[in-house]
């Protein structure tokens, strides 16, 4: 079920996509934040049924604002479901991009334009890196730290990827870039959907900026990382990683002939 206020077509603007799971808290502080970083954006609640009122808290904003609209889905459905249905909706509405983002205030929206900055600038793909010159982790104990960098050196030894945050959830991605993922293909529900979706993209040959961000450890709340979760994305990156090596004929044919793509790729990657 989706609310939201009457909007003029979305062509030449963009979509902020903001899944939701018991952020009843933080929601509205974000939201006002978004809204004056960057006022020519629309922001897309995908609330997963928060038992604390967050899908209440998405209702009254919408109500009160015609830029901002919530759909409601019926249960946790996951943070890589929850993006596919932003970026159909993006395709559908005429965006020009999306953009993915926390609604925990782990990212900052005023740190947005800088990354549409880079987008303007003719990125494909920009991910606001936390591991690159000029980024920066505030409030993670060094275990965090560690454990984080791990999970990134993992992905891009077993993708052979030349990106540096892979892991990072901070992103805009160009309409026409979304249009040549294949969404139904991609495999990862959870937080392993970000590194699947930047690899596609780089094995396509998008153009690829990473972008320095200051990343906050949430104030309250649990987050939604879990041992599962993790065992998934690491999982899929040494599968993929593995095919990719020794048996590409088992990936996907898409995911094929990116594979090969990504033997020569002469993607730019700027930090």
């Amino acid at each position: 079920m989706e609310s939201g206020g009457a909007r003029s077509p979305g062509r030449g603007r963009g979509l902020v996509i903001l899944p939701t799971y018991n952020e009843a808290a933080t929601l509205a502080p974000i939201v006002a934040r978004l809204r004056a970083a960057v006022p020519e954006a629309d922001v897309l609640v995908v609330d997963d049924a928060s038992p604390d009122g967050t899908g209440g808290v998405a209702e009254s904003l919408a109500a009160g604002d015609p830029r901002v609209s919530v759909l409601h889905r019926p249960r946790k459905l996951g943070l890589g479901t929850a993006y596919r249905t932003g970026f159909r909706r993006a395709l559908a509405g005429g965006y020009r991009w999306a953009v993915e983002m926390d609604a925990d205030g782990s990212h900052l929206p005023e740190q947005l334009p800088g990354l549409l900055a880079a987008a303007e600038r003719g990125a494909g793909l920009v991910i606001g890196a936390r591991w690159v010159p000029g980024g920066r982790i505030d409030g993670w104990p060094r275990y965090r730290r560690a454990i984080s960098r791990a999970g990134t050196a993992v992905a891009r030894l077993s993708l052979r990827s030349r990106l540096h945050d892979l892991t990072s959830g901070f992103r805009v991605i160009d309409r026409a870039w979304i249009e040549r993922l294949d969404l139904d293909g991609i495999e990862s529900e959870g937080y392993g959907f970000q590194v699947e979706t930047a690899w596609r993209l780089e094995c396509l040959g998008c153009p690829i900026t990473e972008v320095p961000i200051t990343f906050v450890e949430r104030a309250g709340g649990r987050s939604k990382m879990t041992f599962v979760i993790i065992v998934e994305a690491l999982a899929n990156v040494l599968r993929w990683g593995w095919h990719l090596r020794f048996a590409p004929q088992r990936l996907s044919a898409p995911r094929g002939e990116r594979a090969a793509a990504a033997q020569a790729s002469d993607s730019e990657i700027t930090p």
